[in-house]
């Protein structure tokens, strides 16, 4: 007997004689349907997977809003930055900021964020040599710096708009919907499993 046919008969004795609920009908959504306000809703569906949220008026003052959230939650302001956030004044505002890609001892890791999608409050990020896609990863707590005018209202807006600007598809993209979770283990919930532990948006402008 293979391991498919094992399987198959373990489920078959283990729903005999029981009435299997048929399947629930998927109705498909047309894009561009949602009527909620984009950066409501993405703040809303945001929290609702984990994610903690804060705002800042502008890029130069996004680094004060991570020392104050860093500084709250107890945590080093040591952090690994994207490259191409290395030109904002994090040692103006009490962080110890290295550009480059995370190492396991990062505890911090800073990106920026291609665009966030209102839909599911998803995090949309591309890699790319400035924007390392392990930062979001390696690090305990990662923390994004999302413009507001980047909130797409689904997913079809979002690869719109990737497509528009980049032409193709790079080499990875990263969904990000709150901390890394899994109940793989006695379906017992566990946090930061195989990433991230804690995940602070800032909005930015």
């Amino acid at each position: 007997m293979s391991m498919r046919e094992a399987i198959l008969t373990r489920v078959r004795a283990a729903t005999a004689g029981k009435q299997v609920p048929p399947a629930p009908e998927v109705i498909p959504r047309a894009a561009g349907t949602l009527t909620e306000d984009p950066l409501v809703r993405f703040r809303r569906l945001a929290e609702m997977s984990g994610s903690t949220l804060d705002e800042a008026a502008s890029p130069a003052t996004a680094p004060g809003r991570v020392a104050a959230y860093l500084k709250d939650a107890g945590l080093t302001c040591a952090a690994v930055v994207w490259p191409a956030l290395a030109a904002l004044p994090w040692t103006a505002a009490g962080i110890a900021a290295e550009a480059r890609a995370p190492q396991t001892t990062d505890a911090i890791g800073i990106t920026g964020a291609f665009c966030g999608i209102a839909e599911t409050g998803t995090l949309l990020l591309l890699s790319g040599g400035d924007s390392p896609g392990a930062t979001s990863l390696v690090p305990e707590t990662h923390i994004a710096l999302l413009p507001r005018e980047r909130i797409m209202r689904d997913l079809e807006a979002a690869f719109a708009r990737v497509r528009a600007e980049h032409g193709s598809l790079p080499r990875a993209l990263a969904f990000i919907s709150g901390p890394s979770r899994t109940a793989d283990i006695e379906q017992t919930i566990v946090i930061g499993a195989h990433g991230p532990k804690r995940v602070h948006i800032i909005l930015v402008g």
